[in-house]
């Protein structure tokens, strides 16, 4: 955002898991949401590249992702959930009855025009109400792409979206639009009327981030480089989905 310190600070307490990645943690927004990112991930990313290059990249039918996604074969995908994992427990406070339930993996690229995007897909959105769902990003192409946006609701105030909030959000949310009308046909990059964006995570060749899918968040789409179905160029990332249950 441009002008605006992000609203983060580092959270105490880093750890690594056992012979698995350091990952330092950020308090994000003003709901105090942990996240982490760590950079130079290239052992996993280079060969998911080469993976992806090989892959059939199609329309994602159960989601509203704006682009293609090609399935993420399941052995790298456990290896750097494995090696990320066990600090989760405690950032999170996870309770430890609950064991690591890997569900989806997929490459992405992001290949539609902001002309072609349905309301939805121009606001920013949540995974999931469950607090124990999380997503892991892979940024896997070098060059210049979008980031990664976290939004605050202006009207609630929510960032992240869990059981209890899930029906007054929407209300909220049909309310404003019913008031203000759709949201302008374009990729949600910035703060509105409607939404703040408080936080980013910048777009960088090997860098790795997890963070809670009942967060607000949004692709920040860089319409000049990112929309692209090559995944030897385009924004490609490696997106893993997993819970704890």
């Amino acid at each position: 955002m441009a002008g605006r310190e992000p609203e983060t600070t580092p959270a105490s307490g880093m750890r690594s898991s056992p012979g698995g990645i350091p990952a330092a943690p950020a308090i994000i927004g003003r709901e105090g949401t942990p996240i982490l990112v760590v950079d130079g991930v290239a052992g996993f990313t280079e060969a998911l590249q080469q993976s992806a290059a090989r892959s059939h990249f199609q329309p994602d039918g159960a989601t509203m992702y704006p682009g293609l996604r090609a399935k993420m074969p399941r052995e790298p995908a456990l290896a750097i959930l494995q090696a990320v994992y066990r600090q989760l427990y405690g950032l999170y406070q996870i309770p430890t009855d609950l064991r690591l339930k890997p569900l989806q993996a997929y490459f992405s690229l992001v290949t539609r025009s902001p002309n072609e995007l349905g309301a939805l897909q121009r606001i920013p959105h949540f995974d999931t109400s469950n607090p124990y769902f999380f997503a892991l990003l892979l940024y896997l192409n070098p060059g210049v792409h979008g980031a990664t946006g976290f939004f605050r609701h202006r009207p609630t105030g929510y960032e992240r979206i869990g059981d209890a909030r899930v029906e007054s959000y929407f209300a909220a949310a049909d309310r404003y639009m019913a008031e203000h009308g759709a949201p302008a046909q374009e990729y949600c990059t910035q703060s509105s009327g409607h939404y703040e964006l408080y936080h980013q995570i910048e777009y960088r060749q090997h860098r790795l981030a997890i963070y809670p899918g009942n967060l607000l968040h949004s692709i920040l789409v860089d319409t000049d480089h990112d929309i692209d179905a090559d995944p030897r160029v385009g924004r490609l990332t490696a997106n893993i989905f997993f819970e704890f249950r």
